[in-house]
């Protein structure tokens, strides 16, 4: 007789027998950068040599879609409707990784040579993202081998090959593929979880916006800074000045269309009864830092952060004795949906002239695509059943976030798809996702495996 638990065993195995890491050794082989251009032909081999046929052997069928935009790569979605009075789920994983900066990587080690060490997984895109999307394909394996070769369920698979780069052109796929992407319950594999000891559950994310800070004062030539220092305007020290006015010396957000304009009650209790493990290696928050009242999470998960990522005037690397003309600042602004990003330039401008600060520029134009904040309501009916899933698996409740600190296409898919979006991530916090000997934990993916594979079987009981 099948059963949940059978589905877990089954999933489990996977791991315990190797199938799962051959599979994941084989994607992670493939380069997959989209932030370098010559990488575009991986891309495409990544989804017609790995996942088409992946998907293929458990009865999905695949359309692969360019993408609109120029050298971008395309987007695959996978289908399989077993009975359309059933509940359907649109899954989303990403095939894309970030540069591998080969150089970096601990004792040569080569990025894309996927190797064990204990319980730790090494290899460019273990997970983020490829080790993820394995997972919930693993999962899906796993339940209809359990299940007699039927899911229960109804489930679409998009792996798209952007998302390193702000996922360019994937909002207008969505828009022309309505039809195939209709789901009931979004659920996205990415990022990293909070704690050990229990799953989280992702309700979004927050939106990142660019903007730049200017000063040039058009002056041309060095202008020696023994005559000229003191009596000429000195660019460095505006913008210097100006930053000041941004934040207090905490960090505080001293402009108010930036703040949230009210947080609903349940989304700061989530943030606030958040539980988190610390992390070796990693710094500790400072409470003083930032909006004052607000605990760690309620200020990355409910509230809008200011960050300075770069500043430049003169030339730090090659200083001269000369009074600069001009000065950069680049800065992000992380943001809820509680905020209007319509308004963070205008305000800035307003703010700044009536601080006197007139002659600073700002641009918002900065050659990045850019995620919008989303927020999934966290007493929807959909949160509580996966909540409840995970809990009986587990036998503790997962973390509910309102959303990830981070930026992510949540927006996408819950405006345009009317569809409740949550993400559940199986990597932790000390994973060097982004940087040189990425790796994710076997552990972890092994109970991922056992608990994706409950909530798909649960998905599919009468019932849901």
């Amino acid at each position: 007789m099948s059963t949940r638990d059978g589905a877990i065993a089954r999933a489990h195995a996977e791991f315990d027998d190797g199938t799962y890491l051959e599979d994941l050794a084989r994607r992670v082989a493939i380069p997959t950068e989209s932030q370098v251009p010559e990488m575009a032909g991986e891309l495409h081999r990544y989804q017609t040599d790995e996942m088409i046929p992946s998907f293929a052997a458990l009865g999905f069928e695949t359309t692969l879609i360019e993408n609109p935009v120029a050298d971008r790569g395309p987007v695959l979605v996978a289908s399989r409707i077993e009975d359309p009075a059933r509940p359907t789920v649109l899954i989303y994983g990403h095939g894309d990784v970030v540069r591998s900066i080969a150089s970096e990587w601990t004792g040569g080690h080569d990025p894309y040579a996927m190797r064990l060490d204990g319980d730790k997984i090494y290899g460019r895109g273990v997970v983020d993202n490829k080790g993820q999307h394995s997972l919930a394909m693993s999962a899906l394996k796993s339940v209809m081998a359990e299940r007699g070769g039927n899911l229960g369920f109804n489930a679409k698979f998009m792996v798209e090959t952007g998302e390193e780069q702000g996922s360019p052109g994937l909002e207008q796929i969505i828009l022309e593929n309505k039809d195939l992407l209709a789901a009931d319950l979004f659920i996205g594999f990415d990022g990293p979880r909070k704690s050990f000891s229990r799953m989280d559950m992702n309700l979004g994310c927050r939106g990142g916006f660019f903007l730049d800070m200017v000063v040039d004062l058009g002056r041309h030539g060095g202008l020696h800074s023994g005559h000229w220092g003191g009596v000429l305007p000195d660019a460095g020290i505006i913008l210097t000045q100006a930053l000041a006015t941004v934040t207090d010396a905490k960090g505080r957000i001293l402009i108010d269309d930036w703040k949230p304009r009210q947080v609903p009650p349940a989304v700061m209790e989530a943030a606030a009864n958040l539980v988190a493990d610390p992390v070796p290696g990693t710094p500790e928050p400072d409470p003083d830092w930032g909006e004052p009242g607000l605990t760690h999470y309620q200020k990355t998960l409910a509230w809008t952060s200011f960050i300075v990522l770069a500043y430049v005037t003169g030339n730090p690397d090659n200083p001269v004795n000369s009074v600069p003309s001009t000065a950069r600042a680049r800065c992000q602004l992380r943001h809820t949906v509680d905020t209007d990003h319509t308004a963070f330039a205008p305000a800035l401008r307003a703010h700044l002239d009536a601080h006197g600060f007139e002659q600073v520029q700002v641009e918002t134009e900065v050659g990045r695509d850019r995620f919008m904040a989303s927020r999934t309501d966290p007493n929807h009916p959909w949160v509580k059943w996966v909540k409840a899933s995970i809990e009986r698996t587990m036998g503790v409740a997962p973390n509910v976030m309102p959303g990830s600190s981070g930026s992510n296409p949540s927006e996408m898919f819950r405006a345009n798809l009317d569809v409740p979006v949550i993400w559940l991530p199986h990597s932790y916090a000390g994973c060097n996702q982004h940087g040189a000997d990425e790796h994710g934990l076997g552990s972890l993916f092994r109970e991922g495996l056992g608990v994706t594979a409950a909530l798909f079987w649960d998905l599919g009981e009468h019932g849901t």
